[in-house]
């Protein structure tokens, strides 16, 4: 069921959530967060579908806050709402709020009212995030942040800048899309023989963050000396190449030349295949809304990880100018 209600006012919207759950027998128990989405217009649908698809296993209320682009309904102060419930809001109930003018600027008194009581708060901005998200108006009322620098004008330069900003509970899917591929070089380095990683290469495309990310990881993890090689956007070069550990017996590799398939080889050992699917939308909230205490090795990874791999970038160069 939708139900719109053209320019109207927090107070009207939360009455109007009342009447559906006593009318339609929609309710709000079992909810067990509310989920922020700050977002364009043009994002909002692809956003509501991951959340609802996520809400299957997180029962929740979603709010998406959505700004206008349209510069000549820039003057005008107006809000427009909409809520789903039921089958067009999966697990969960969606209000979206289209805001312009100077209904716009103040984010945090829209959402408040609407908020579930008691009920911990997480806040994604699919888009652009703000310049600290910690600091922001919606950021400080969620005890989780999860911003995408993949979706940045510059993926590379927005992970500098989030180290930066870093508070305890952000979040970024740059860093959640490398779940499967940490989980499986994980499973590698568990095996014998136990020898040390002496070196590693990390390679991706430009517009990758998560590669980057990754070979953080690598260096802080395993103390190696870390080549992270980003190449252009030809076709198909979109995220993670591929990644080789070098020691004593011999070379990993994990190499992934065909869209969700990874080619994985060891020494003495089969070649095999290895699924590593681009996680989707849906997959990184769903994966992100497990927790909402903070992710404090992403925080490790973001603040520590890319320092130690740009001061390895830095004596690389130094040392190939010498």
């Amino acid at each position: 069921m939708i139900v719109e209600l053209p320019d109207t006012t927090t107070s009207h919207i939360s009455k109007s959530l009342v009447k559906i759950r006593e009318e339609g027998g929609a309710v709000a128990l079992g909810r067990v967060l509310t989920l922020i989405i700050a977002t364009s217009r043009d994002g909002e649908e692809e956003a509501i579908e991951a959340a609802n698809d996520a809400s299957r296993e997180h029962p929740m209320r979603v709010i998406v806050l959505s700004t206008e682009t349209d510069e000549a309904d820039a003057g005008a102060s107006r809000l427009d709402a909409e809520i789903r419930v039921g089958g067009d809001a999966g697990a969960s109930e969606v209000i979206i709020l289209r805001a312009r003018g100077d209904a716009a600027e103040d984010e945090q008194s829209l959402v408040m009212g609407l908020l579930l009581p008691d009920a911990p708060v997480v806040v994604w901005w699919p888009g652009l995030a703000p310049e600290v998200p910690g600091d922001s108006p919606l950021g400080r009322i969620a005890q989780r942040r999860i911003t995408d620098a993949s979706t940045q004008p510059d993926p590379q330069a927005a992970l500098d800048h989030l180290a930066a900003s870093y508070r305890p509970g952000d979040a970024d899917f740059a860093w959640t899309r490398l779940t499967l591929w940490r989980a499986q070089l994980a499973a590698v380095l568990d095996q014998p023989p136990y020898e040390p990683v002496t070196a590693v290469q990390v390679t991706g495309a430009i517009d990758s963050p998560s590669t980057t990310l990754l070979a953080a990881w690598l260096t802080m993890q395993l103390g190696a000396a870390t080549v992270c090689t980003l190449t252009g956007l030809e076709q198909g070069s979109h995220g993670i190449h591929g990644v080789h550990l070098s020691r004593a017996p011999g070379t990993i590799e994990l190499v992934r030349d065909v869209p969700g398939v990874a080619t994985l080889r060891q020494p003495e050992q089969p070649i095999h295949d290895v699924a590593l699917p681009r996680r989707s939308l849906r997959d990184c909230l769903a994966d992100e809304l497990r927790r909402l205490d903070p992710d404090e090795l992403y925080g490790e990874v973001i603040t520590r990880g890319l320092r130690l791999l740009a001061d390895q970038r830095s004596h690389h160069h130094e040392g190939a100018t010498e």
